[in-house]
């Protein structure tokens, strides 16, 4: 083999265990230093457990709870009504209550509305839409994980 031939497959080869490097890091993190899409689905699983074993009024006010068990970083979870109705908000209690099925996000998805359908029909779902990341205030793309309980949808997200 050419001496040159040598030198392209050497960098041939570093760039393509760069370039694996680079997607199983992005695959891994979502946003810089937030929750993975395996913190996701693990703290949903566990947020169901909770409400299951405890009863919907002790697992809401958990989750509501931003000291508690259901918030990690970047990553808490929201329980909605199949009627769209917030029932737990890791992030911002004050959503308790109201119904959010007509809210959008930036590009004008009623995300919302799309989450309670979906669950009408899935057991478990991801779903993509842009919300504000509560670490940096920002408007980023956002995927929750999401799973339907009895007559609502336990959700939890992470940002890209």
């Amino acid at each position: 083999m050419h001496p040159s031939s040598h030198r392209i497959h050497r960098y041939a080869r570093a760039a393509t265990l760069a370039a694996f490097a680079a997607l199983a890091t992005s695959a891994a993190h979502a946003a810089e230093g937030g929750a993975t899409e395996a913190d996701a689905t693990a703290m949903v699983k566990k947020g169901v457990a909770f409400i299951k074993a405890n009863g919907r009024d002790k697992g809401y006010a958990e989750v509501s709870n931003k000291a508690g068990t259901f918030k990690d970083r970047d990553l808490y979870l929201v329980v909605y009504g199949l009627d769209g109705v917030v029932r737990a908000h890791g992030a911002n209690e004050r959503m308790v209550g109201k119904n959010l099925i007509d809210l959008k996000d930036i590009d004008g998805k009623a995300f919302v509305r799309e989450r309670v359908e979906m669950a009408k029909t899935k057991a478990t779902f991801w779903q993509d839409y842009k919300f504000t990341n509560p670490e940096n205030k920002k408007v980023e793309p956002k995927a929750m994980y999401c799973e339907k309980l009895e007559d609502a949808v336990v959700c939890g997200g992470i940002y890209k």
